[in-house]
């Protein structure tokens, strides 16, 4: 059978069929709902807290600042499905809110907020390229001492080894050109900023690491189309598959792909207070 094809690509959908081509259909092509997961709750909750800080006047960018908007962030996010369906007891929610604090501590050992000026937060861009649509959400644009565009990424996870770390400059450099596209101006400098060591990786964009993410992007974009074509997404096992959300249906490690739909249909339903849906609407 066939797949739909995805309209558009981004950072994350790419990465995902690079990594895994299986996890990428049940994500991005069939569009299974996955579980939250208190990492990845984490860090919305500390990009939140971040675009307020930033949102507030330069000289009111402080540590206490940002702690309570980082309270207020909590408050805003409580009732949407990423937070409301972790299940945390009492202890492990507590955890949750300490140790996203300490990420906002080590923020400030990276920079001083105070000294950036934040032309844009949480930006959503996208470019028409030769064969498919790339979008992206910038966390931060901002300018530098001249005037140049730099782009900053916050990064919640642990800081990456060299190979990992190729894989993530590799996003930020599409975000490069989404600017370009958009604005008609390259940035100067993209950035990922690890909080949790913390530690900032720094890389200068150029015309060859442009066209590099236009020809990637394109080649990416002709392997899902036969993959989609073919229903051919097959598993590739990695220190990722950890934390995969669908590493129960994944054919490495015993499990059943065409299970999959109704499985995690049922179970998203049931969260949500829903009768589970009839076996021929899923």
């Amino acid at each position: 059978m066939n797949r739909p094809v995805p309209q558009t690509l981004s950072p994350s959908s790419m990465g995902a069929f690079t990594s895994c081509p299986l996890a990428f259909r049940f994500s991005y092509v069939q569009r299974l709902p996955e579980p939250p997961s208190a990492p990845a709750s984490k860090g919305t909750l500390v990009h939140r807290a971040l675009e307020r800080l930033l949102d507030r006047p330069a000289s009111d960018r402080t540590i206490d600042a940002a702690l309570e908007d980082l309270t207020v962030a909590a408050k805003e996010l409580a009732d949407h499905p990423e937070f409301s369906g972790l299940a945390l007891s009492e202890t492990e929610l507590a955890q949750f809110h300490a140790d996203a604090a300490v990420l906002v501590h080590k923020y400030f050992e990276i920079e001083d907020p105070r000294t950036v000026k934040p032309i844009g937060l949480e930006i959503k861009l996208a470019a028409q390229l030769d064969k498919v649509t790339v979008r992206g959400i910038i966390d931060r644009l901002e300018l530098d001492e001249n005037g140049d565009l730099v782009i900053t990424d916050y990064k919640t996870g642990n800081t990456p080894n060299e190979r990992w770390e190729e894989k993530s400059l590799a996003g930020v450099h599409i975000y490069a050109l989404l600017c370009e596209q958009n604005f008609g101006k390259r940035p100067v400098k993209v950035q990922l900023m690890y909080l949790s060591k913390p530690e900032l990786i720094i890389a200068t964009p150029t015309e060859g690491s442009i066209r590099a993410v236009v020809s990637k992007s394109g080649a990416i974009m002709d392997a899902v189309k036969r993959a989609c074509s073919k229903d051919d997404f097959r598993p590739n096992e990695s220190a990722l598959c950890n934390f995969c959300s669908f590493k129960e249906f994944c054919p490495k490690f015993g499990g059943d792909p065409a299970t999959a739909e109704i499985v995690l249909q049922e179970r998203a339903a049931v969260a949500a207070g829903r009768p589970p849906l009839p076996l021929s609407t899923v």
